[in-house]
């Protein structure tokens, strides 16, 4: 079928996160919303059928997770990246983050040292502090428009109680899709220091054209031995608030350690809603991924020929994939507060701000572009005119 994406729908009555508190975090209940990484279309039809069928019944108990529920997760990842996954390597996990927790959990100690790449996703950086961990940063280098990871860097920062490494694959919020080669690369340092590798590949199909998603535990037993995959269908299926999500182990000592520190926690259960969603996105939902795919790389397109010929002083860095868009406001002049204040009240759009991914992100802001084109223009139309005034 096809669908239509231009199809604005208001979620501003439906106690939504992005939309509902924009009068309590922004001050403007008018303000147009570019932050949360969650997107403004509907989800694919087979999605909704199945989670209608399922709240049809009446009845909603305490569910299990059916073997064609993980079925459907090993048969996407080989259709979709050419990984050949077993069914015992799945682990459950209420969400992404919980399995980054979980696994900071898992395999560290109070007072071990983790590695993140900033400018990168908030929680990486509250779930190893808020856990009594030490943060290690190993910034991602800007050189000719593009970010590039700094493996010279990395391994001057390893020492002893270095136990991990947080990899945010593809990258939020810059964009990129890391090649195999550069996959390849960290993955060596890693086994060469024994760093076990967390990789949040959340946005793993949301890949724009001419570049394509590596899961790095495919490219050898070895890597796959020392990393946790942390996969979900929220951020592909606009279904996050299911808070349904796996985590790939296929090293079965880890997997088991993983699985001890969930039941702990008391974090076994599942969504019932989120179980049927899962199944029927992973089943049902690739001529919709496709669809999307086509009108995101559309969206991207437009919104870098608009900032280039109408707002050249905001640069917005190319996205290879994920419907964020980083854009570099350092020539505007204005530190953090300013630029925020410059955004919300001048042009009345809401973005996040560049300096909680970290402190490389200072003069930057996040732009979600996972919206109706209309929404995307008058977005651009707010910026461009504040921009003139």
């Amino acid at each position: 079928m096809e669908y239509d994406f231009d199809r604005v729908i208001d979620r501003r009555q439906t106690d939504s996160v992005k939309w509902g508190l924009n009068a309590k975090l922004f001050g403007d209940a008018d303000v147009i919303s570019a932050w949360v990484a969650d997107m403004d279309f509907e989800s694919p039809a087979p999605v909704i059928e199945a989670i209608l069928a399922r709240a049809r019944h009446g009845i909603y108990g305490y569910g299990v997770r059916p073997a064609a529920y993980t079925d459907s997760m090993v048969a996407w990842m080989q259709t979709r990246f050419g990984w050949t996954t077993a069914s015992e390597w799945y682990a459950f996990s209420p969400g992404v983050v919980p399995a980054l927790a979980l696994a900071v959990h898992a395999f560290t100690q109070p007072g071990d040292k983790i590695i993140i790449q900033p400018p990168v996703y908030p929680p990486f950086f509250s779930i190893v502090k808020n856990n009594g961990r030490q943060l290690v940063f190993n910034p991602l280098k800007f050189h000719d428009g593009k970010f590039q990871m700094d493996l010279e860097n990395l391994e001057r920062q390893i020492d002893p109680r270095t136990k991990m490494l947080i990899l945010c694959s593809p990258h939020n919020p810059v964009g990129r899709v890391w090649s195999r080669e550069e996959l390849t690369a960290l993955g060596e340092v890693c086994l060469r220091h024994n760093l076990l590798i967390i990789s949040d590949e959340i946005h793993a199909d949301l890949v724009l054209r001419g570049h394509t998603h590596t899961p790095l535990a495919m490219l050898s037993d070895a890597f796959a031995q020392n990393t946790l995959t942390c996969i979900a269908p929220s951020k592909t299926f606009n279904i996050a608030g299911l808070y349904t999500a796996a985590t790939i182990i296929p090293n079965a000592r880890l997997r088991a350690q993983f699985n001890h520190t969930r039941e702990n926690l008391g974090l076994e259960g599942g969504n019932v809603f989120g179980i049927a969603a899962l199944e029927a996105a992973y089943r049902t939902g690739g001529e919709w991924l496709t669809q999307l795919l086509d009108y995101l790389q559309g969206n991207a397109d437009f919104l870098m020929s608009y900032f280039a010929e109408r707002i050249p002083r905001i640069k917005p860095i190319r996205p290879e994939g994920t419907y964020l868009v980083w854009l570099d406001c350092r020539e505007m002049g204005l530190d953090d507060a300013a630029l925020k204040e410059w955004m919300l009240k001048r042009a009345r759009v809401a973005m996040n701000e560049g300096h909680t991914f970290g402190e490389q992100g200072r003069g930057f802001l996040r732009l979600n572009f996972g919206c109706p084109r209309a929404t995307l223009v008058e977005i651009l139309q707010r910026i461009e005119q504040a921009a003139r005034s």
